[in-house]
């Protein structure tokens, strides 16, 4: 398996191909901007080793703490936390729940020191009819962006894996 600096090497050398690619298919600077920030992201912080104490985890800085639930639910390089498009949908679901658990005791600190009134439900509902109705492309180039960066660390793993295990056979 690479190591921390072989992942961003990679992620840095397929990051052309990426924006070129995204570029020829979809002909929209924005959406090109978006799935390559979204790579980048993935492939340098958002990847598959937060299950570890890697560097992506380190790279969270004090923030790192919130990903300590996520190493112990999910064992190294699992199906979970490596598997392609599975991974990545659970990292967005376990980072969209800290983020909420954060945001109601912020806002309910907020109420009561304030005293304004908010609307959860509301607020969800017009969040989501917004990314539907007005940002359905920015949200799959997000979503294929964030994908690529995590396939291009699984899928380095595995050929590391299988190059190290055909090694092993010669030898023996």
């Amino acid at each position: 398996m690479p190591s921390g600096k072989t992942h961003d090497r990679i992620t840095l050398w397929i990051l052309p191909w990426i924006v070129g690619g995204t570029l020829i298919l979809t002909r929209d600077g924005e959406l090109t901007l978006v799935v390559a920030g979204a790579f980048l992201f993935s492939g340098l912080m958002f990847g598959p080793d937060l299950d570890i104490y890697s560097i992506q985890f380190k790279r969270w800085g004090v923030l790192r703490y919130f990903w300590l639930p996520y190493q112990k639910l999910f064992r190294h390089r699992s199906f979970f936390s490596h598997g392609l498009i599975i991974g990545t949908v659970i990292r967005l679901f376990y980072l969209s729940g800290i983020l909420s658990i954060l945001a109601i005791l912020l806002v309910a600190i907020a109420q009561l020191i304030f005293g304004f009134d908010w609307n959860w439900q509301i607020f969800t509902l017009n969040s989501f009819s917004l990314i539907k109705q007005k940002y359905p492309q920015e949200a799959i180039a997000l979503f294929c962006g964030l994908e690529l960066g995590a396939m291009s660390h699984s899928l380095s793993d595995w050929l590391g894996s299988m190059y190290k295990r055909r090694q092993k056979k010669k030898k023996s």
